[in-house]
């Protein structure tokens, strides 16, 4: 069989077109160089168009901090240039008991003025357009009730669905970038010799200096060695979309008790180990399925609802009603009503590792992997694209 033939040329070929890889074609465009995106789908069907499109800047801590911060203002940029809706409407987190205040509490005076803004449960009903008949003082842990809460400044939203295809087609239409769809990578060739800066696709044959491969949880398909090395598995999530009543928007976007347990900022503090034992105790059912109770609301007033996490090297299509009732039963408790209907359910899938949040692993002269390995891809994948090419030179 003949070669595939050179159908090809540029600086820098990205494979995988989902956030990360379009986060590290945008940073290769900033500086001057050539870029080529191809991916093995019509369309971004994965991780990218599956969450909650919330950039969780302000519950980030350290490292994670830096990239989310840089993150912010690529998201930003982009969404006036490539036209997707965002929206600086930052986030609002929701205390239903005295030891979740007590996280915010914590958080709050540990940070600048205005980062993590305490608010009352009548300013948070209010935010969440609920009817404050509902409560905002009582007995801890009734269900609806809201002790108070914390506006998270930095917080940004987009829409998943709308922002991963508006910024490819964005991209595509750019000098010097091209997004080729339906276009699978099939091999690298020898880093050195006639074939140096090969790579053989379905398509044919792409001649670029440097290809970062961005396949999120299927890195183990491609680069098994690199998955093993850094406990790379798949997490699985279940989500819901559903329809509210009426007319209610709900800008910020909304984290509870859960949420305190899993972000790292809330998570780091010394009210947080109160916190995890109450709800071992209160809500065993939450912790058995890992839960980050949440929501968001898209442009079309529709809320993106969930989630619990399991973990895995495959992932069952599989979805457990009882777990979705679960969560639902929450986020309706939270939105104060039973009303919000479900329109659709669906499985997110990201890549998970115990060791770090996100890997940039070398495979060889001019071939980089990066992957988000933990559910921040969203809040971070502009900021470690930009760190990749900081990496390289």
């Amino acid at each position: 069989m003949n070669a595939p033939s050179l159908v090809a040329e540029c600086d820098v070929l990205i494979v995988g077109a989902g956030i990360i890889g379009l986060a590290h074609a945008t940073e290769a465009l900033r500086r001057g160089l050539t870029v080529m995106v191809i991916d093995r789908d019509s369309r971004a069907v994965g991780a990218s168009v599956r969450n909650f499109g919330h950039c969780c800047v302000t519950a980030q801590s350290g490292d994670l901090l830096e990239l989310a911060q840089t993150a912010r203002e690529r998201w930003l940029h982009f969404s006036g240039l490539a036209g997707f809706f965002s929206v600086e409407s930052g986030g609002l987190a929701v205390a239903r008991s005295t030891e979740e205040l007590a996280v915010l509490e914590e958080l709050s005076a540990s940070r600048e003025t205005g980062q993590v803004r305490l608010v009352t449960g009548a300013e948070v009903n209010d935010r969440l357009d609920r009817d404050g008949s509902l409560g905002s003082a009582g007995s801890a842990g009734s269900a609806g009730l809201i002790v108070g809460g914390a506006v998270l400044r930095d917080d940004i939203r987009v829409d998943p669905r709308q922002a991963v295809a508006a910024l490819a087609a964005w991209l595509d239409d750019q000098p010097g970038a091209r997004v080729w769809w339906r276009t699978s990578f099939l091999a690298a060739a020898e880093p050195t010799g006639i074939g140096a800066g090969l790579v053989r696709t379905s398509r044919g044959s792409i001649r670029a200096e440097r290809t970062i491969v961005c396949v999120g949880h299927d890195l183990d398909y491609l680069y098994p060695e690199v998955a093993d090395e850094y406990e790379v598995q798949r997490c699985s999530l279940q989500m819901a979309r559903l329809e509210l009543p009426g007319a209610r928007r709900i800008a910020p976007a909304v984290l509870t008790g859960t949420s305190m347990l899993r972000y790292p900022a809330f998570a780091q503090t010394r009210a947080a180990t109160q916190l995890r034992r109450v709800m071992d105790d209160r809500h065993p059912d939450l912790v058995d399925i890992d839960a980050n109770v949440m929501f968001t609301q898209r442009p079309d007033g529709t809320i993106i609802a969930g989630d619990s996490h399991h973990y895995d090297q495959s992932v069952a299509p599989f979805l457990a009603e009882p777990t979705t009732d679960l969560l639902l039963r929450h986020v309706r408790e939270v939105l104060g009503g039973p009303d919000a209907r479900v329109i659709e359910r669906w499985q997110g899938v990201y890549a998970s590792s115990p060791l770090q949040s996100y890997v940039i692993a070398d495979i060889e002269p001019g071939l980089t992997a990066v992957s988000i390995t933990s559910g921040v891809g969203m809040t971070i994948g502009f900021g470690v694209a930009a760190r990749t090419f900081q990496t390289l030179g």
